[in-house]
């Protein structure tokens, strides 16, 4: 259900953008992230960080976007969403004695600490670059094309990150059932 309700904001605006311009769309999607969250809260689910920052940023950028009747606003959301999300990735390295991919997967991997530092880091480069690649295709494309862009390459480069990642721990052996934190890390295996 969590799934369906994290997708919600992006559908409802790229539905409305089809079906009438950038600027309803943009309101649909404030709409639609504030009810996201406040079904959440309705549920008593906890609101996670990035659910957050992007419920914020959505509200900034999409008011900026329908006051100054100017798109570049709306489209530069995700480029600053994926770059904060970055540097937290980043400063969760020198910030507290766990990064942040560590707290939030650590109890699901059992890792030594140069893979969780490895993952941060390609997870933060990640973000980085989507960000980066949204700001080339909102500049060099229709909007017809980021808007679906938007709906697709999102999820595409989280699907992607997924599988470098899940790639990388299974040729390094961190998926074995029978792998320990303390496992020494071989970097000369295939």
């Amino acid at each position: 259900m969590n799934q369906l309700i994290d997708l919600l904001p992006i559908v409802v605006f790229v539905a409305v953008f089809f079906a009438s311009d950038i600027y309803y769309a943009t309101g649909a999607l404030m709409l639609a992230v504030t009810l996201q969250v406040g079904i959440l809260l309705a549920l008593r689910r906890p609101l996670s960080r990035e659910l957050k920052l992007t419920f914020w940023a959505s509200i900034l950028f999409g008011a900026l976007t329908l006051l100054f009747r100017n798109e570049l606003f709306i489209q530069w959301k995700p480029t600053i969403v994926n770059w904060l999300l970055a540097g937290s990735l980043v400063g969760s390295h020198f910030i507290g004695k766990r990064n942040l991919l560590q707290q939030l997967l650590g109890k699901q991997l059992s890792l030594v600490d140069e893979v969780w530092v490895r993952l941060n880091f390609g997870w933060a480069c990640g973000f980085f670059l989507a960000g980066v690649l949204n700001l080339l295709v909102a500049y060099n494309f229709s909007m017809e094309f980021w808007v679906s862009y938007k709906l697709f390459g999102g999820f595409a480069l989280t699907l992607l990150y997924v599988i470098i990642t899940m790639v990388y721990l299974a040729r390094k052996g961190f998926l074995d059932e029978d792998h320990t934190a303390t496992a020494p890390v071989d970097e000369g295996r295939p």
